[in-house]
């Protein structure tokens, strides 16, 4: 049978505000560091050029019920075009990503600044709390859990007989790191939010084509069916009209 304890308020004031207070001060300070270090690149004309032919085609794809069935096929063909289509992309013009990357010395620079103003406080900070604050029972979550939660919240606490609701120092700092989005948002910004889950996702992407994006759009703008929404509408307002009426 689960345990009750009764939580110290020394480790409120020693364990659980200056954790969570640190996990913010390292976020606010990693982003203006990763700010300084961020080189000052005008981006390739090429890349925002083909960021926004694929935005005017989901727009289109989004729309397309809301045109007439000619000019969906007059803008389907400006962009799905096999000659000189704004999504077509010949065999030969289409590059290594990675080859790209290693081409250009600063973008592979800015890639090795963003991981290692990620990686090293991260590290830095788990060190700091797995010596300092391992082994304390930090909070309470007040309202019941399955077992299934015990591993994520009670890392570092090897007893089964605490309750599930109970959160370790440890498990306490993954919530904040994985967890802290919303605050950030506030502080910095929507746009600047630090956001760690987003920067591994990036990291884990290395080396995509980003010609392969026109090829998806190409592919999804070609399979759309057009069916003019306009008829449809008058048929339910017309509806909607003998409904009152009688």
């Amino acid at each position: 049978m689960a345990e009750d304890l009764v939580l110290d308020t020394a480790i409120r004031d020693w364990v659980l505000i200056p954790l969570s207070v640190v996990m913010v001060l390292i976020g606010v300070l990693r982003y203006f560091v990763s700010k300084l270090m961020r080189s000052s690149q005008v981006p390739d004309s090429k890349i925002v050029r083909e960021g926004q032919v694929i935005v005017r085609a989901r727009n289109l794809r989004a729309a397309a019920n809301y045109i007439p069935a000619k000019s969906f096929r007059a803008r389907k063909v400006y962009f799905n075009n096999e000659e000189n289509g704004l999504l077509h992309v010949p065999k030969g013009q289409a590059q290594n990503a990675q080859a790209q990357m290693f081409s250009d010395p600063n973008m592979a620079m800015d890639m090795m600044k963003k991981n290692l103003s990620m990686i090293i406080p991260q590290t830095l900070t788990f060190a700091w709390v797995n010596f300092f604050f391992s082994g304390f029972v930090a909070a309470k979550i007040p309202f019941p859990l399955t077992q299934r939660f015990r591993s994520m919240l009670q890392n570092g606490i090897d007893l089964s007989t605490v309750d599930v609701s109970y959160v370790s120092s440890r498990s306490w700092y993954f919530l904040n790191l994985f967890g802290l989005r919303g605050l950030f948002s506030l502080i910095l910004g929507e746009e600047n939010a630090t956001d760690d889950t987003q920067r591994m996702m990036q990291m884990s992407g290395f080396g995509v084509d980003p010609t392969k994006s026109l090829g998806a759009e190409k592919d999804s703008l070609d399979i759309v069916q057009h069916e003019w929404a306009l008829p449809k509408f008058e048929q339910r307002a017309e509806a909607v009209l003998r409904k009152l009426v009688s």
